[in-house]
């Protein structure tokens, strides 16, 4: 989920108070490459934050800010894996904290990343997505949320519709990416990470006009397909968004069958053997079952 942290104005003076003195230390209006440290220690919480149980306005009032979770190798793990996601990109660590609400546990099945510069990932949604996959499903949607990172530094997608779904389609492209690469999470088989693919499509939604469309769960496994394929080429944050757009759009439009690529033609003799697979996975011709033994 990709949001551009914003303030909003609650009822009550008390609220806004809570508000303002528990974000005012951690909010920026951009975040930009040269702003981020060389370092890939993960940012700690100041004094401020430690006493404040307010996270923000899209978390419950009585989640709390953390910077591990309940074990620490979970905690290890992902800290891990979010040095790995960054370095694939040539980038330093973004701000990863973790939200738990102790109150209310299923209000944090959520994961966000913040225009501001950091990632606050849930609880709820971590631990569900261990046990439904394993540890590949957290690494996949921690990729997810760096992917939106990376859109926000890079000034992309290139593609805009009304609703949030090139965004969040090409996020799981970048996530597909990484589980592929060497230097990622280095599975070169593609059934090695079903578990990752069946939980996005699991959370894909058919409110297509809805603004925070995410895209269809058949869209959101051919979008994953499509960035674990062109995992085999190394290729820039810019370079990923295109060769993206390029095939995906035409999978969307139906005109898979397109001219070449001029720009990446290895590339393009290496993709043109998937288009219409890809295409039935976006149409539902291809089933999730036989999604899995591609």
């Amino acid at each position: 989920m990709k949001n551009n942290f914003k303030f909003c104005l609650l009822a009550g003076a008390m609220a806004v108070f809570s508000l303002t003195a528990c974000n005012d230390d951690q909010v920026e209006d951009t975040v930009s490459p040269e702003s981020q440290t060389e370092t890939s220690k993960i940012e700690q919480p100041g004094d401020l934050e430690k006493i404040c149980a307010y996270v923000d306005q899209y978390w419950t009032s009585s989640s709390v800010l953390k910077t591990s979770l309940k074990t620490t190798t979970d905690t290890n793990f992902m800290t891990g894996q979010m040095t790995k996601i960054a370095s694939l990109w040539g980038r330093s660590n973004p701000t990863l904290r973790f939200v738990d609400d102790p109150n209310n546990p299923g209000s944090t099945y959520n994961a966000i990343s913040y225009s501001t510069g950091k990632i606050y990932y849930g609880y709820a949604i971590y631990y569900d997505a261990k046990s439904k996959g394993g540890d590949i499903v957290n690494a996949m949607i921690l990729a997810h949320e760096y992917g939106h990172q990376l859109q926000y530094i890079f000034n992309l997608p290139s593609v805009s519709e009304s609703t949030a779904r090139p965004n969040e389609l090409e996020a799981d492209g970048f996530a597909g990416y990484y589980l592929r690469r060497p230097a990622g999470y280095n599975k070169t088989n593609f059934s090695e990470i079903a578990a990752a693919y069946e939980f996005a499509q699991s959370i894909g939604d058919y409110y297509t006009t809805d603004p925070g469309h995410h895209g269809t769960p058949a869209q959101r496994r051919s979008a994953v397909r499509l960035g674990f394929l062109l995992g085999q080429y190394s290729l820039s944050a810019s370079d990923f968004d295109y060769n993206f757009f390029y095939y995906y759009q035409g999978v969307l439009n139906g005109t898979y069958k397109m001219g070449k690529n001029t720009r990446n033609p290895e590339i393009d003799t290496y993709m043109s053997q998937y288009m219409e697979e890809l295409r039935k996975i976006q149409t539902g011709e291809i089933s999730a079952e036989e999604f899995k033994n591609l």
